[in-house]
C-alpha cells in the first residue's frame, strides 16, 4: 500500500509540474478542423489556379518560376488568409472550452511562451514567402510554408503537447520533398496543411480529448 501511495504521489507530481511548464488544452479536434478548412482552400485554389492557366497556357510542372499575376497572388493570399483565420479561430474557442473543463487557465506564462516560440519561425517564414514571390519564385512558397510550419511546431513543442514536435518534424520532411518537385506544390500543401492536420488532430483527439 505505502508502494502505490508512493507511486501516485510521484505521478502527481509529475502531472503538477507538466501543467505549470506546458500548455496542454490544445484541443485535437481543431486539428481535424483545420486539415478540413485547408483541404476546402485547396479545392478554390486549386480551381483559381485552373482558371489562370486557362488564360495563360503555361506548364507549370515544367516551370521553375511560374509568373503568376498580381490578381491571381491576391486570390490566392485571400484563400490561404481565409483558412487560418478559420483555423485559429477554431482552436481558440475549442481550446478555451477545453480549459474550463479542466479547469485549467487559457492565458498563462505557459500559452505566452507558446504562442511566441510558434509565431515567431511562421513571421520568418512569412517575410520569406513574399521575398520569394517578389523574385518570381512562386514555385517555391508551398515548401517554404510548409517547412517554416514544420519548424514553429518543433520550436513551440517543448511549451506544449509532445506530439506536436512528431507533426513538425513530417512537415520538414513533406517541405524539404516537396522542393524537388516544384509545380505540385498545391498537391504537397494539402497533403501536410490538410491530412497532415486530420491524421495528427485525430491521434490527439482520441489520446488527450477523448474520456
Amino acid at each position: 500500500m505505502d508502494s502505490n501511495k508512493y507511486l501516485d504521489d510521484i505521478t502527481e507530481i509529475k502531472n503538477i509540474m507538466n501543467r505549470s511548464s506546458r500548455f496542454i488544452s490544445l484541443s485535437g479536434l481543431s486539428g481535424v478542423l483545420a486539415g478540413i478548412y485547408a483541404l476546402v482552400g485547396a479545392f478554390f485554389a486549386y480551381l483559381k489556379l485552373q482558371e489562370f492557366a486557362n488564360i495563360n497556357p503555361i506548364d507549370y510542372s515544367r516551370t521553375n518560376s511560374a509568373p503568376f499575376g498580381t490578381s491571381l497572388i491576391l486570390d490566392l493570399g485571400t484563400i490561404a488568409f481565409c483558412v487560418i483565420i478559420a483555423a485559429m479561430l477554431t482552436g481558440i474557442l475549442l481550446s478555451v472550452r477545453k480549459a474550463k473543463k479542466s479547469n485549467e487557465s487559457i492565458w498563462n506564462k505557459s500559452s505566452q511562451r507558446l504562442i511566441v516560440n510558434f509565431f515567431l519561425p511562421l513571421l520568418a517564414g512569412g517575410i520569406f514567402c513574399l521575398v520569394l514571390i517578389q523574385n518570381g519564385s512562386s514555385t517555391l512558397v508551398s515548401s517554404a510554408t510548409l517547412l517554416f510550419y514544420g519548424l514553429a511546431c518543433v520550436n513551440a513543442s517543448k511549451y506544449t503537447l509532445g506530439d506536436v514536435r512528431y507533426m513538425g518534424i513530417a512537415f520538414i520532411i513533406l517541405g524539404l520533398v516537396s522542393t524537388q518537385f516544384l509545380g505540385y506544390g498545391l498537391y504537397f500543401w494539402a497533403l501536410g496543411f490538410g491530412l497532415f492536420h486530420i491524421i495528427y488532430g485525430g491521434m490527439m483527439y482520441v489520446k488527450y480529448d477523448r474520456k
